[in-house]
């Protein structure tokens, strides 16, 4: 073999070579970067899976602080407002109305029974919640200072007599509790009217309480009653009379 031949020979070998080296290393490299851009994708998708989970937890945290927060006041029993009352209006010094009336253990209550002694009715909207429960504490509470004043209580709502007699044994109550479901005594007294809660109108009782003197005239008028220091105030007005 020629000299030529062989320097050929030996050029193209190690073209081939060189070319063969060439192309490992472009796929060697494509290979990384291949491995490059899918960890860098990977990762990409991580991050965006862990922002969506966050976002939706803290949404989820959110949704069930303002659930928390708006089933609180749903505890609450926040007072009607009164828009009007019935169409009759008590005047200190007028006669009472008279009633007959049903009360808690089968009985009923009617005004003749308390002639000739003073007598305090009072008018809440329903047995057992909250603020009727604490009125009809404190007048079963001060019941005996009311007896020593020469003075009688009863309560009066549009409960069945049922609820009022399971009423006045759940707290132990001692005072009379008048059902009026017809309303008849509600109305008659003023104790009946137009209320209105949360944006809603209806008719209802109206807290209030009536002194009646020992001639069977009404001495005092307490409307839209707040049930603290309430029956205090009543005991000391009955003892004034």
């Amino acid at each position: 073999m020629s000299k030529k031949t062989r320097k050929k020979s030996s050029n193209t070998t190690g073209k081939r070579v060189a070319t063969k080296v060439a192309r490992a290393a472009s796929a060697s490299t494509g290979k990384s970067a291949t491995k490059t851009r899918t960890a860098v994708a990977k990762k990409a998708a991580a991050k965006k899976t862990t922002k969506k989970t966050t976002k939706a937890t803290a949404a989820g945290l959110r949704s069930k602080a303002s659930h928390k927060a708006a089933s609180k006041p749903l505890k609450r029993e926040p007072a009607a407002t009164v828009t009007s009352s019935s169409a009759v209006t008590l005047a200190e010094g007028a006669a009472a109305p008279g009633f007959n009336l049903p009360r808690d253990g089968g009985d009923s209550v009617s005004l003749k029974d308390f002639a000739g002694k003073k007598l305090v009715l009072f008018f809440y909207p329903r047995a057992d919640t909250p603020g009727c429960t604490r009125e009809a504490i404190d007048f079963t509470r001060l019941k005996s200072e009311f007896v020593a004043a020469g003075t009688e209580v009863v309560g009066i709502s549009a409960d069945t007599v049922k609820a009022q007699e399971s009423f006045r044994n759940k707290h132990q109550l001692s005072v009379p509790l008048v059902s009026d479901p017809a309303h008849q005594m509600l109305e008659a007294y003023g104790a009946w009217g137009e209320k209105s809660m949360y944006g809603r109108t209806f008719m209802g009782i109206i807290r209030m309480t009536v002194l009646v003197d020992s001639g069977g005239k009404i001495a005092r008028i307490w409307r839209h009653v707040k049930v603290d220091g309430h029956a205090e105030a009543v005991l000391e007005a009955a003892r004034a009379l």
